[in-house]
């Protein structure tokens, strides 16, 4: 295979945004350069080298929608759930079964495992501070190893499956070229083996440091925390009223009708590719508008058209500000892809493979094995994750298991594994400029103790859930 110069320069840019995640520094702009200076070498025109900085955005735009869509509802719904009280009243209950420090961990990893695989750990995560960190802490479990709880279950174990929501698995998936189904069931069986590794493990550490429910330091703990929680509560305590409890059962229990049928249609296909990808996030997404209308309307039924208009409105500004910089980002990996060149590029003849074409021209001087394709990947997913997203790496991610694609290891695979590298590093578990500055926040603990508690856990889960990987998957 012969490369060209356009290969040359696409593995150079290539190199230029890993070295700037590397450095904690956005990679939009390398991104765009990239894609005009390599369209226009391509194809020997200044203008088409324009016109393909357009195009790239606007393929990766139309593959990306329906992830902006499914955030946007979601974020709506959760938003409409405040307005009446119901997110607090739906976890409430659950203060009473935290009797000792040590139930309160698993509670607390519980939950917010949950609410984060629905409504994402970001917005999820002032609500589990608010009501429970305050409980764990008064039953004995110290504000650090309650904050290591959530960001372990959320920002980890929930981030990077994404099961319901699924905008990670899209995203690698696009850029690798092959079904949303391959890589999300996958991506989910490793989150759980890096979680439940990482959990344990965490637990093991530092169960010695949970206390007694009547310790002294509980309560400094708690005063940490008086000034939060006092401003939370004034937010909702008007809103508490019968529709608050209304739907403080009826959203959880749609949401779980939900999963439990795509579930059921993935065991009865016999394939675990049933409801899912496309289908299952329009099947998610539909069921919260439905939820957001009715939330709204119990609300307030005179003033509902104004609520729904501006909840919507709030959950696009979220999607927008969460996942806007990923779609420069994407076009520039799907420049790199067959699948999806010729309409960046305007090419009619056979479009260019650039990344593959790389990938493929260099695999004679690597080692063929599986386990070194995976923890390659696994190694570009963690370096992509230092730039504290943990989103924008994925389209690099995916494009590299498409290209590292063997008879020992497939590509859903791959891609999976960096899905975990990139999300569990810059999620918010193991880099202190990420997410992971709202759990330190919330429960009053430093970021870089944070930090420290939770790496040597979570990089032992990732290379355990990698080995198992190409071991078994």
């Amino acid at each position: 295979m012969e490369l060209t110069i356009s290969h040359w320069l696409y593995g150079l840019f290539t190199l230029i945004i890993i070295f700037t995640m590397i450095f904690r520094k956005g990679v939009v702009l390398p991104s765009l350069l990239g894609t005009f200076v390599i369209a226009w070498v391509y194809n020997g025109s200044l203008i088409d080298g324009f016109t393909a900085i357009f195009n790239a955005n606007l393929v990766a735009a139309k593959e990306l929608f329906s992830i902006f869509l499914i955030i946007t509802f979601m974020m709506a719904l959760l938003h409409s759930l405040r307005d009446l009280g119901a997110d607090r009243r739906m976890i409430q209950p659950i203060q009473k079964v935290m009797i000792n420090g040590h139930v309160s961990f698993f509670v607390l990893i519980g939950v917010t495992y949950v609410i984060s695989l629905f409504f994402w750990p970001t917005p999820a995560v002032p609500l589990i501070c608010a009501l429970l960190v305050p409980a764990a802490i008064r039953s004995g479990l110290p504000a650090l190893t309650a904050a290591v709880a959530v960001a372990l279950a959320g920002q980890g174990m929930a981030l990077s499956s994404d099961y319901i929501v699924q905008v990670a698995p899209s995203l690698s998936a696009k850029s690798a070229g092959i079904d949303v189904g391959l890589v999300a069931d996958k991506a989910l069986i490793l989150s759980i083996i890096t979680g439940v590794t990482a959990i344990g493990l965490a637990y093991l550490f530092y169960r010695k440091t949970i206390r007694a429910k009547n310790s002294e330091l509980n309560e400094k703990e708690l005063q940490a925390l008086q000034s939060t929680q006092e401003s939370t509560n004034k937010a909702h305590s008007t809103h508490l009223n019968m529709w608050s409890k209304v739907f403080a059962v009826l959203v959880p229990v749609a949401l779980l009708a939900v999963v439990i049928y795509m579930m059921y249609t993935k065991l009865l296909s016999g394939r675990m590719s049933g409801f899912e990808g496309g289908d299952g996030a329009a099947f998610i997404g539909g069921v919260a508008v439905i939820l957001l209308l009715l939330s709204t309307v119990a609300f307030g039924r005179q003033h509902a058209l104004d609520y729904i208009s501006n909840h919507i409105t709030d959950g696009f500004v979220f999607a927008f500000k969460a996942m806007g910089p990923v779609i420069p980002i994407a076009g520039f990996f799907f420049l790199g892809s067959a699948d999806f060149s010729g309409g960046i590029l305007g090419v009619d003849k056979k479009a260019p493979g650039l990344l593959f074409d790389l990938v493929q021209s260099s695999q004679a001087f690597l080692p063929q094995s599986a386990l070194f394709a995976a923890f390659s990947v696994l190694i570009i997913g963690i370096i992509t994750g230092l730039d504290g997203s943990g989103f924008s790496g994925l389209p690099l991610t995916g494009a590299l298991a498409a290209s590292l694609e063997s008879a020992s290891i497939d590509s859903g695979t791959l891609a999976a594994i960096g899905q975990m590298g990139s999300i569990w590093t810059g999620g918010g578990t193991i880099v202190a400029w990420s997410s992971m500055i709202a759990i330190a926040g919330f429960c009053g603990v430093s970021v870089m103790d944070l930090v420290r508690k939770n790496f040597i856990p979570v990089i032992l889960g990732l290379i355990i859930s990698t080995v198992f990987a190409v071991l078994i998957l």
